[in-house]
């Protein structure tokens, strides 16, 4: 028999279940840059009041994800070109460190980027690209925490979002670079399995400075 306490656990406060409709949303591409959306809209959508609505867009705001404007909403904010700049320099400063780091490979790191790799093109195969993005971004993730270095990783993760709603945008973008992702997470896994330092950072910054381009006029 169910407590009272197990049925009221299952559902998270309203504002949880706010930030995590809008947030999804603007990762997913379901809200595009430039979107205005309302309080009543969300608090209708998400089936809450319209105070948990402000709490969970004020903690957006803070994230960068969204700009409000009292009494009109909330515009969701577009991609910049200098955003893709920003995180594309720490990316390569973070992940080639990293790769440096993971050679010779710590016990297990290479069975779960295999594990992720499968995952990644099962999902590509799927057509799930907003999943896949989340998978490129837990390998890439996986690296950076093989080094131990916990202040490392919690900087990386910082940028989690921002890489998120850039890989799904990029592979919605150029459905040509799908399968070039896949063959440069094959390639670095072989350079970690093989323990060549040199190959590994070379696949992170061809990898990782693809972006760059978008950052020159190819931001949709």
């Amino acid at each position: 028999m169910t407590s009272p306490g197990t049925l009221t656990s299952k559902q998270p406060p309203a504002a949880d279940r706010v930030y995590t409709h809008v947030k999804q949303g603007v990762l997913e591409r379901r809200y595009e840059g430039g979107t205005l959306l309302t309080e009543g809209e969300l608090a209708e959508a998400v089936g809450v009041s319209r105070t948990p609505v402000r709490e969970a867009l004020l903690r957006l705001e803070v994230e960068g994800l969204i700009k409000l404007y009292p009494k009109k909403g909330a515009l969701v904010l577009p991609v910049s070109a200098q955003e893709i700049a920003d995180v594309v320099e720490t990316r390569l400063l973070v992940e080639e460190h990293a790769a440096r780091k993971a050679v010779p490979a710590p016990a297990g790191l290479v069975e779960r980027l295999e594990a992720l790799l499968t995952k990644q093109r099962e999902q590509v195969a799927a057509g799930d690209l907003a999943a896949a993005a989340v998978t490129d971004r837990c390998f890439h993730a996986e690296i950076v925490r093989s080094g131990g270095n916990e202040i490392l990783s919690r900087l990386y993760d910082q940028l989690r979002d921002r890489q998120l709603r850039m890989g799904v945008a990029v592979l919605h973008s150029h459905p040509d670079r799908v399968a070039k992702t896949l063959a440069e997470h094959a390639e670095l896994l072989d350079a970690l399995r093989s323990g060549d330092m040199e190959a590994a950072v070379d696949v992170v910054h061809r990898h990782v400075s693809w972006f760059s381009h978008l950052a020159r006029g190819e931001v949709r």
